[in-house]
């Protein structure tokens, strides 16, 4: 088998809609000499037939399949298999989410090992400056903070924000909000954390198009969070859009505590948690436990019972809201890098992310004190 090759399998996820290879994406690979084989998923946003319309196209196997397919094909998709302790034995490019300890993080990096296969995390593939070079920040904020605008609008009314559904593009998503907002944005007032970055910029952009005053958006990143939280000024806004890249452990930003004492003098209605460190020992928003989902996009924190309701939305895939857009960004981004895949021993971007996966393994073995 050509070291040239990909298998793009489905995604399992509930509602996960994107694609780690577009039709696009797919095309310039097999222009390169790739070949490229495209599970059959009626949940992806992109057709079947949309990845053989042209010559030389790839080639359709059967949903959810890569588990025979032969161990030399690398599997690419986006988010995590499901929970399972079978052996992996191919070679993965995914998101794993299992390098910063979160929670059956060693469970799922043993399956590797067992199996003898790899993993290249798509969340750790960095440049020379230390940038990813392909993140779905930037829909993930604009989608996030269109779900906060959606939840405060339906508490507005109220009422309980209820099923999200994909968007075909943007500009539907913001004539979206804006009706449900009927006339609100002008005093409604949103505060980002991590402004500066991709995903905090998405969430500037979004509430700019719907309307908001640009005095009520109120960014901050590293300078005004220097001094550590918890952080009143969190309390004083109607929406709260959490965009960092957590690394290490920090004070936090919001605390249950913090909230029941202000009672009902908090303005805060809607948290929304972009980064979504749920399982993190170090989640800088300890205010709630599960994620959410986009059939149930809310859980209520605890602030009192006499207080005023305060929703959570942490659901792990937010850029799926707007899934045609923001696979075409990742995946075009993410091209040069695959064009080097077959070099993997050597080029930077690959060697660095297999160093550091060997580091997590060696880990996980240890935690699940397996004897090598």
């Amino acid at each position: 088998m050509s070291d040239k090759c990909f298998w793009l399998r489905c995604e399992t996820k509930p509602l996960e809609h994107r694609a780690a290879l577009t039709p696009t994406t797919a095309r310039k690979l097999i222009g390169s000499g790739f070949k490229i084989y495209v599970e059959r998923d009626q949940q992806r946003i992109f057709d079947d037939s949309e990845y053989e319309a042209y010559q030389g196209g790839c080639e359709l196997v059967e949903n959810n399949s890569w588990p025979s397919a032969p161990t030399d094909i690398p599997i690419i998709g986006l988010k995590e298999l499901p929970v399972s302790d079978s052996p992996l034995p191919h070679t993965h490019v995914q998101f794993a989410h299992c390098y910063k300890q979160q929670a059956g993080w060693s469970s799922v990096l043993v399956r590797f090992y067992r199996g003898g296969g790899t993993l290249y995390d798509l969340e750790f593939l960095n440049d020379v400056n230390g940038r990813r070079v392909a993140a779905f920040g930037f829909h993930a904020g604009f989608a996030g903070a269109a779900a906060g605008a959606l939840a405060y609008a339906a508490q507005k009314n109220g009422e309980k924000l209820g099923h999200l559904e994909p968007y075909p593009n943007e500009q539907a998503m913001v004539t979206d909000v804006k009706a449900k907002l009927r006339g609100r944005e002008k005093n409604t007032k949103a505060l980002i954390i991590g402004a500066l970055g991709r995903c905090g910029r998405g969430a500037v952009d979004l509430f700019r198009k719907i309307g908001l005053d640009d005095d009520n958006i109120v960014k901050w990143d590293l300078d005004e969070t220097a001094k550590g939280g918890p952080f009143q000024e969190i309390l004083d806004v109607d929406i709260f859009v959490n965009c960092i890249y957590l690394t290490t452990r920090i004070p936090p930003f919001l605390t249950q505590e913090q909230m029941q004492a202000a009672g009902d003098t908090r303005r805060l209605r809607v948290v929304v948690d972009v980064s979504c460190d749920t399982t993190n020992p170090n989640n800088p928003i300890p205010i709630y436990s599960v994620n959410t989902t986009f059939t149930e996009p809310t859980v209520a924190a605890d602030v009192g019972a006499e207080n005023p309701t305060l929703e959570v939305i942490s659901i792990d895939h937010l850029p799926t809201l707007l899934p045609r857009e923001a696979s075409e960004q990742f995946s075009a981004d993410l091209v040069p890098s695959l064009l080097e895949f077959p070099d993997r021993e050597h080029a930077r971007v690959w060697v660095d992310a297999k160093r550091l996966y060997d580091l997590k393994l060696a880990e996980a073995v240890k935690v699940e004190n397996i004897a090598t």
